[in-house]
């Protein structure tokens, strides 16, 4: 399926959030992601089904000062 992910394309085989988080070697926390512009919370990545097309937003906590 095809997905843009931080305004790159973007090939996957992940039919969930979670599965794409995955593939991303996303920390297990200080990660949020948006999909079509909308926060999805951590609890329901495991249930959220990708569609052809969506556009998703990975966003990382960083610190500094």
């Amino acid at each position: 399926m095809t997905l843009t992910v931080n305004n790159t394309t973007c090939e996957t085989t992940a039919d969930t959030l979670a599965q794409l988080a995955e593939q991303h070697a996303l920390p297990a926390s200080g990660v949020a992601i948006a999909v079509d512009n909308k926060m999805v919370p951590r609890s329901e990545w495991a249930t959220f089904t990708l569609q052809e097309n969506q556009k998703i937003t990975i966003l990382r906590a960083f610190s500094g000062g």
